[in-house]
Order: C-alpha cells, then sequence, then structure tokens
C-alpha cells in the first residue's frame, strides 16, 4: 500500500503543489493554499473500448427549433430565439439590467402560459416578486414563474428537472456551489463545477438554462475564460451609466451568427427595444457644426449611423494633449500623425479631443476616414454639410482602402435622409446618395 502524500492545493483554483508558497502558480491568489493528504492509491482502470465512428453522409441536417422570447431584440443577437437544451450566459456589471432583462423575458412566456424557473441566490423572493409586479401589467402573469431560492447547484438542477420548465434562469454563477467541489461559491473550480452541471442538466432534458455572471474591471466575465468555451452562447449587455442607452452584444453563439447587437432604452418600465437605432447615436442639433462628421458601421449584420465629434484647440502646457471617448486613443495618434505628414496639416500644438455621440464603442478601421475629416473640419473651422455620410478606412501612406458591407451602409444612410457619400474608390453603386470617391487623404476637400 502506497504512503500517503502531503500536497498543498490552492481554494481558488484547485492547483496542488508538493510545497507551500504564498502565492498560487496558477492563478496568483495570495494565501490560497491549504494542506491536504493524499492517499497515494494508484487508479486502475479498464480499457475503454472505442468509440463509434459515423460517416457524416448518414447523418440528417434538420431545422433547430427556437423558443422566442418575445423581444426582437434579444431574438435577433440569439439567431432567432432561444435553442431547447442550450446554456446561454449574459455577462454584465452590476447594475446594468440583466436581471431586468430575465425577469421581462420571464413575463413574456407567462403571458402564454409557459412556465419558467427562476433561481436566484442574490436576490431573495420579495426582491423579485417588486420587480416583476413593476414590470408586469397583470398580476396573474407571475403565477407560471416559479422562484427557487437556492444557492446549492445539485438542489437547482433537481428542482429543474422536477418542474420541467420551458426556461431556468439561474441568477447569479458567481453566487452556486457545488458539492464537488470544497472551495467557496465564486471560485475558480466552483464556477466551472457548477456551470458542468447545469450544462448537463440542459443537453439531457432539453431545458434551455440562462446564467448570469458578473464581470471584472478589464470587462471579461468573472470566473475561468473557459467558462465561456463551456456554453453554448455568450451575451453581454453593455451601457454608459451617463446615458439610458444599453447595448446587447452577441460573443458566442454555435446556433447563430455572431457580433450582433440588440439596443434598448432603459425606462421605468424596464428595458425597451429601440426600433432605429440609429437616431439615437445622431445629434440633435440640425445645424452645420465644424468637427462634426456622420460615419456608418457595422455591428453584426446591422448599420448604424454615428456621429463623430471632433475639436482642436491651442496648446498652452508645450506638450498636446489627445483624447478620445468611444473610440481607441492608440488609433487617434496613428491618424493624426498620418494627417500632420501626408496632408502637412501643423497639428503638433493643437490638443484635439474626439468625442463619438451616444456613449458608443467603435472599434472597426471603416470609421478612419470620418475622424480625419473631423479633425481637419476642427481644425480650419470649416463645417461639412450634415447630409454627408463619411466612411472608409485610413492608411499609413494617407490611401483610403475600400471596406466591407458598402452597399448596407448607403441603404441606411439613405434610408436616414443622407445625400452625399465620401467613400473609397470601389464599385459601389446608390441610385439615392451622390458618391464622391477618393483614393487618398489629399482628395478629401474640406
Amino acid at each position: 500500500m502506497a504512503k500517503p502524500t502531503l500536497l498543498f492545493e490552492c481554494s481558488q483554483c484547485g492547483a496542488q503543489s508538493p510545497k507551500w508558497a504564498g502565492r498560487c502558480f496558477e492563478c496568483s491568489g495570495w494565501g490560497t493554499l491549504v494542506q491536504t493528504v493524499s492517499d497515494g492509491t494508484p487508479v486502475n482502470l479498464p480499457p475503454m473500448p472505442s468509440a463509434d465512428a459515423t460517416p457524416f453522409s448518414e447523418i440528417q441536417s434538420t431545422d433547430i427549433p427556437r423558443v422566442p422570447t418575445g423581444i426582437g431584440e434579444l431574438d435577433q443577437v440569439l439567431g432567432g430565439g432561444i435553442v431547447p437544451g442550450s446554456l446561454i450566459l449574459i455577462g454584465g456589471e452590476p447594475g446594468i439590467g440583466k436581471s431586468t432583462l430575465l425577469a421581462q423575458v420571464a413575463l413574456l412566456l407567462a403571458q402564454d402560459k409557459h412556465r419558467t424557473l427562476y433561481a436566484s441566490g442574490e436576490e431573495s423572493g420579495q426582491q423579485i416578486k417588486m420587480r416583476l409586479d413593476r414590470l408586469s401589467t397583470s398580476k396573474e402573469d407571475t403565477q407560471h414563474i416559479l422562484y427557487v431560492g437556492e444557492t446549492n447547484t445539485e438542489k437547482i438542477c433537481a428542482s429543474i428537472i422536477e418542474n420541467k420548465p420551458l426556461l431556468a434562469i439561474v441568477d447569479s454563477i458567481q453566487t452556486v456551489h457545488s458539492n464537488d467541489v470544497l472551495q467557496e461559491a465564486g471560485s475558480i473550480s466552483q464556477v466551472r463545477a457548477s456551470t458542468m452541471k447545469l450544462l448537463e442538466a440542459a443537453k439531457k432534458h432539453h431545458i434551455p438554462i440562462i446564467i448570469t455572471g458578473h464581470v471584472t474591471k478589464e470587462g471579461m466575465v468573472a470566473g475561468p475564460k473557459t467558462l465561456e468555451h463551456m456554453v453554448d452562447t455568450v451575451l453581454y449587455l453593455e451601457g454608459d451609466n451617463q446615458y439610458h442607452f444599453r447595448l446587447l452584444k452577441t460573443v458566442k453563439n454555435r446556433f447563430g451568427s455572431t457580433n450582433e447587437l440588440g439596443v434598448f432604452e432603459m425606462t421605468e418600465q424596464g428595458l425597451r427595444e429601440v426600433t432605429n437605432p440609429s437616431d439615437i447615436f445622431l445629434s440633435e442639433n440640425t445645424k452645420d457644426l465644424p468637427g462634426s462628421v456622420t460615419s456608418v458601421i457595422m455591428e453584426g449584420s446591422r448599420a448604424f449611423l454615428v456621429q463623430v465629434q471632433a475639436l482642436t484647440s491651442k496648446t498652452f502646457f508645450g506638450y498636446p494633449q489627445r483624447r478620445a471617448v468611444g473610440f481607441d486613443t492608440n488609433r487617434l495618434q496613428l491618424l493624426i500623425a498620418v494627417l500632420s505628414k501626408r496632408l502637412g496639416l501643423n497639428l503638433g500644438d493643437q490638443d484635439i479631443h474626439l468625442n463619438i455621440v451616444g456613449g458608443f464603442k467603435i472599434n472597426e478601421p471603416a470609421v478612419d476616414l470620418a475622424v480625419c475629416a473631423a479633425i481637419i473640419s476642427g481644425y480650419k473651422n470649416i463645417a461639412l454639410p450634415r447630409d454627408h455620410v463619411v466612411f472608409g478606412e485610413v492608411g499609413l501612406n494617407g490611401e483610403v482602402r475600400p471596406i466591407s458591407h458598402a452597399d448596407r451602409r448607403l441603404k441606411e444612410a439613405s434610408k436616414l435622409g443622407f445625400t452625399y457619400a465620401i467613400c473609397p474608390k470601389a464599385s459601389y453603386s446608390s441610385p439615392s446618395i451622390t458618391l464622391q470617391q477618393i483614393q487618398t487623404l489629399k482628395e478629401l476637400e474640406i
């Protein structure tokens, strides 16, 4: 018989070490190594038989049935609705509206007499009932919503299997714990183990489960990165406290396209769908203003019009400031360098501030040309007409490169009344918009 072995196991991630250390070498947690004893008994497993291999030609493809939530923007980011047996993760900062959105989904399903199970380890039944009463127009809707005030994952799974709801909600994954792991709730091991239990229940009994997760300061879901690989769909609910709008983004979707976007407005009656998102990102000012340029961006399969504002002013601190809200500051520095080098603009003694109206955050390079146009317009104090829309990628040599989905961008701009577009030179065409196709920044006339 083998002798017992002294080990030290991390209470956060479960990593084992033969000697104690103040910091875990896996998760970098301080003071998390706890002494354990291994009996040292070797495990002799019988040889496993080979798995059956089936040609794909013998596998029949079928349409995936979906459950509509009743919220169009949510159904769009999910790819058409909730797939039975899927595990969905919704991440976001505390107070951003995750619980409100899920409560609205439960109420809409209850209106059609569908049962929903709501398990919460953060809020009591009275707190959730107050939210449901605030969002609901009929008190009878809540009779089809079951509340489970439990943090044990095995008990939650058993309740889901016994009641067989159309949808189960677990709020949140950081508050539940599994009996198979000794660490406290919220640790990496507990989050992974609890998610696996819920995944098994969802797949085996074809019950869709939505779990919520808080995000860290870096904007990632708290817990292991593998959590996003375990679930079928990952959604992020984002927003700015200064604005009432919320953006629901699809990061991963095994049953639909990724990078989709849903737009909501936070009201006293909950999250309201925004049917025309382009309106919220455009300024209400009807005058032509220097430094203000409209551009078109793509989020998934949808086109949005956003307003880019630039302000240039003489610097008085020796070193010019470069600040951006909703745009990458490093990208702004690069475009300023291109304007200075290729167009000869004296921007070295100018403070430049850039803002994307509406609190929207832009990552795609198609807005480069609009940023350059806004800076030139603000620097020369010459306004660009409000019926002009500008888009295109700018290279280091000042060249303007073609971008994808130009036809969708032009169609969206035409829908909102824009009649003139400054864009890269390519095979673009639009019957209702006059196109000025340019190849370099020198052709940009402002």
